[in-house]
């Protein structure tokens, strides 16, 4: 059987690390790199004895999930965010994965539980990514400051069990992550020369909202997807106003 790393990153996660962390329980090791968390991550990372805890000055998600993966001793590695839960079905489906792996790397789909109610529409129900896979034939996509990517050299497959992802602590906390997640796709883009126009501040914002909440049936979760489904567009529109303000400096 394959030994594996999970490795998570971390930032004032307090609220949601126990419960991760029981989830990966299964792995041979975990490694967490922690942004210099202040509510008392760090602290309770730490007093883990069976966890490798490092600090690590957080540039952007790419450079600092690299430098997780290059911590990892095994081959076959699981990426998994302190937001997110690993269920004993999918567990025990990697578990059976790495006795005799048949591809290189496998992607899994995620659930998204929204105050403890799953969405199921919104655009989610088609969100898989690549987090199990084997180091040697895979490695983060250079130059994202955000919405990291990972692609592979091998072969590739699904898994069948998807993974619980607690998305939603509060809408005050997800327009900070999504505003945050804008500004860093704006400091993207203006690195590769877009100049917004009227239709990046306008246009593109509303049509996030319209892909959303139409296109990918988020009226169908109520109140709930159309909550997303403006916060979402909101993110949209900090990007070009990031770009804004770097065109100013």
């Amino acid at each position: 059987m394959q030994k594996l790393s999970a490795l998570l990153i971390t930032l004032n996660e307090i609220d949601n690390i126990e419960a991760c962390l029981a989830s990966i329980s299964f792995a041979d090791e975990i490694i967490v790199v922690d942004s210099y968390s202040t509510d008392g991550t760090w602290e309770f990372l730490k007093a883990k004895p069976n966890i490798k805890a490092l600090q690590h000055t957080f540039a952007n998600y790419t450079d600092q999930k690299s430098f997780a993966l290059s911590q990892a001793n095994f081959n076959w590695v699981l990426f998994i965010d302190a937001d997110e839960i690993i269920t004993p079905p999918l567990q025990e489906e990697i578990i059976q994965v790495l006795k005799k792996p048949e591809f290189d790397a496998y992607y899994i789909y995620r659930k998204f539980i929204m105050n403890g109610v799953v969405l199921n529409y919104s655009g989610f129900q088609t969100d898989k990514h690549l987090r199990l896979f084997d180091k040697q034939k895979g490695d983060f996509i250079p130059n994202k400051l955000v919405h990291e990517r990972i692609v592979t050299t091998g072969t590739s497959a699904i898994l069948k069990n998807k993974l619980e992802h607690h998305f939603f602590k509060s809408k005050e906390d997800y327009v900070r992550r999504i505003q945050s997640y804008g500004k860093l796709r704006g400091k993207e883009l203006y690195t590769k020369g877009l100049r917004p126009t009227p239709f990046h501040h306008y246009i593109k914002p509303a049509f996030k909202f319209f892909h959303k909440f139409i296109i990918r049936f988020g009226f169908l979760d109520g109140k709930r997807g159309y909550v997303i489904a403006r916060i979402n567009a909101r993110g949209v529109a900090e990007r070009y106003k990031e770009i804004n303000r770097l065109n100013k400096k």
